[in-house]
């Protein structure tokens, strides 16, 4: 690793947060529940869970009470992953999906079993600290009180507002007056509120047992969902050892399988090949390297990654170094690849990190698949479905094809980095297929070219799109852009500053913690 360099040569709007407990989420108000709990004497796994429950309150156009959620948790000797993804319907069935040409977009043949509810349960019984019911009261205060609408989280929501506009419920509960709310208006929804007093009072147990389970059912009955009692019921979130990739003296650690983290190992094992700090940061010549290494990785874990137990390559030999410099061996420094198809791209995913005194440091995803998910909000709930189903694919023989109770590919990956054992960052850059790529360009600025962790987040970024073309941020030089074009990138119009993803990171100091807060989002780091 470069020594660290403390300057801020990219436009922005943050500065590093430094101090001993720390929390960085994608909303403001989401950040302050989670230092609440720390202020009250709560550990990072509690600030962790109030900040997500608060987010799928003040941010609803990216998660919910109804979406999945990835957390990484070091528990100051060890870490720990935890996939709180929900398995499709039983009846779901090839047959049932045979006329389309694709996976449904909304409406309940989009929505599989919600973990994230169970996650936080977990979370907490085997870390938490504070009484469960009081991480969710900052949540339920949101929600019942109401809160000024933040102008990101304002745009997302006028954005997403024509593709469910035709569902009643959600009119009813996300379009206030018929119409999505404007920056700083105030926006309550008292039934999400009693929701979440249920869920804490119950431990989460309501959710998937008891009335509330039983209201989701009844929904997807009514209105010719697959999902059962018995589906909610059967849902549990699972425990699992995080993969790795060692890169330059550091080790990245992602979640296994059904998760697209094995995108981002595998890169950073193809770039392992290539010496990139040969290059200045921002170059064509580095930024090639780094595009070429993802396109390869994408290549093979859409073709490979799914649901484990439908997989038919094991992990570790896609993380295989023989398999890796084979792949390493493909990329020729001045022309392109051609791209690998990607699959449909979500745009509803918050992230958060948090870390406290002690030393417990805690990455954590959360997210709809796509905006506001399916757009099926229950009846009397104020629970918003996600539309993860949409992960799965149609085509036979294929690791990831639609069936029963299986998990489909997620694009949601939290991350964590150590060093020598110990633990040195929690990080994530949520939005779509962005996350594996944003992860390698992190990784790529803060080890291999030393920059704060501020500076890495602030950088302009590239994304290489569903259909093989390049997206390449305002800040990239047009000199670099002409000369990757020359190579034979296919560069696409800009996207809008939310289509580069978003960063939240907590980075370890000799004592304390150094968090950075992504610009392109309403969302802060915070500590004391």
């Amino acid at each position: 690793m470069n020594p660290m360099t403390w300057h801020f040569p990219y436009p922005s709007r943050r500065m590093p947060v430094m101090a001993e407990s720390v929390v960085a989420t994608s909303q403001p108000l989401a950040a302050q529940a989670g230092l609440c709990m720390l202020l009250a004497g709560g550990n990072a796994v509690d600030a962790a869970i109030a900040a997500a429950a608060a987010l799928t309150v003040v941010e609803p156009t990216s998660n919910g009470l109804g979406g999945d959620a990835f957390a990484l948790v070091w528990d100051t000797h060890d870490l720990h992953g935890l996939n709180g993804s929900g398995r499709s319907p039983a009846a779901w069935t090839p047959d049932r999906f045979n006329s389309l040409r694709e996976m449904p977009a909304v409406g309940w043949d989009t929505v599989t079993v919600p973990g994230a509810v169970d996650l936080w349960v977990r979370l907490w019984e085997r870390f938490g600290r504070l009484p469960f019911e009081n991480l969710l009261v900052p949540a339920v205060r949101y929600a019942r009180e109401g809160f000024p609408v933040s102008p990101v989280t304002a745009a997302a929501w006028a954005a997403a507002a024509p593709t469910y506009a035709h569902l009643p419920g959600f009119v009813r509960i996300f379009l206030p007056g018929g119409r999505p709310p404007e920056p700083g208006q105030w926006f309550t929804c008292p039934e999400m509120a009693d929701t979440l007093i249920r869920i804490g009072r119950s431990r989460g147990k309501d959710f998937y047992r008891g009335t509330l389970a039983e209201k989701i059912a009844a929904c997807a009955a009514a209105d010719g969902g697959a999902l059962t009692l018995s589906d909610l019921s059967a849902h549990q979130a699972e425990w699992t050892t995080p993969l790795h990739m060692d890169y330059h003296g550091i080790r990245l650690h992602e979640m296994p399988p059904n998760g697209q983290g094995m995108a981002a190992l595998m890169a950073l094992g193809i770039l392992a090949h290539h010496e990139l700090r040969e290059y200045p940061p921002d170059s064509a010549d580095s930024l090639h390297l780094q595009i070429e290494a993802m396109k390869l990785a994408f290549g093979t874990a859409h073709a490979h990654v799914g649901d484990p137990d439908g997989m038919t390559v094991a992990p570790r030999d896609l993380l295989d170094p023989a398999f890796l410099g084979k792949l390493a061996a493909r990329i020729q420094r001045r022309r392109a690849l051609d791209s690998s198809p990607a699959p449909s791209p979500d745009r509803g995913t918050v992230y958060l990190a948090a870390a406290d005194r002690t030393g417990m440091m805690v990455s954590f995803i959360q997210s709809n698949y796509a905006g506001f998910g399916s757009g099926i909000v229950v009846p009397g709930t104020g629970i918003s479905l996600h539309n993860r189903g949409r992960g799965f694919c149609l085509t036979p023989g294929h690791p990831n094809r639609v069936a029963g109770g299986k998990r489909p590919y997620h694009t949601i990956i939290p991350g964590f980095v150590t060093r020598n054992g110990a633990p040195l960052m929690s990080f994530g850059v949520m939005g779509a297929h962005m996350q594996p790529q944003g992860h390698v360009q992190m990784i790529v600025r803060i080890f291999d070219y030393g920059q704060n962790p501020q500076t890495a987040s602030d950088a302009p970024r590239w994304q290489v799109l569903e259909d093989g073309t390049l997206a390449l941020e305002k800040g990239i030089s047009p000199g670099t852009a002409a000369d990757l074009e020359a190579r034979g990138h296919r560069i696409t119009g800009g996207l809008p500053p939310f289509g580069f993803g978003g960063a939240q990171l907590i980075l370890r100091l000799e004592k304390g913690y150094c968090a950075a807060s992504d610009h392109r989002k309403d969302g802060c780091a915070v500590g004391f």
